[in-house]
């Protein structure tokens, strides 16, 4: 995992996307900034040109699974591009059923996704909830 002063990979790819009238950029910088401002959070950072980016999230002190949510932006469009955002189904709650169930959507593991397409303040702050949680409980033991 990359710590946030190993973050090349990511501000190459940031400084090179422009944001659309779907403000997807800005969606992904809000989540991201998020977890920056959380000290026990790590990422690594997996590009995929034409297929997704990958910002997987992992807890400092997490040892049962290798993240705790991959923050994915899809590419198979650049000029539109969208956000999928996936927890282990285990490791969250999904209150207002936002999420999709998605069965080993997640390393073979069953998995609640979030999609964004859209610019949406409220499933953007109830998305970061979601992160909140999971980082939570990637820290308590098993």
């Amino acid at each position: 995992m990359n710590t946030r002063d190993d973050n090349s990979a990511i501000n190459d790819f940031l400084a090179s996307w422009s944001d659309t009238a779907t403000q997807t950029r800005k969606t992904f910088l809000e989540l991201k900034d998020h977890l920056t401002a959380k000290p026990e959070t790590v990422f690594d950072f997996l590009p995929r040109p034409g297929v997704s980016y990958s910002l997987r999230v992992k807890h400092r002190d997490q040892s049962q699974r290798p993240m705790v949510a991959m923050i994915d932006i899809i590419d198979d469009d650049p000029e539109n591009r969208w956000l999928s955002v996936c927890f282990y189904n285990d490791m969250i709650t999904d209150p207002d059923e936002k999420g999709d169930y998605v069965p080993e959507g997640l390393l073979g593991e069953d998995a609640c996704c979030f999609d964004i397409e859209d610019r949406d303040e409220s499933l953007n702050r109830y998305v970061c909830d979601r992160l909140d949680e999971a980082l939570a409980n990637a820290s308590l033991p098993k």
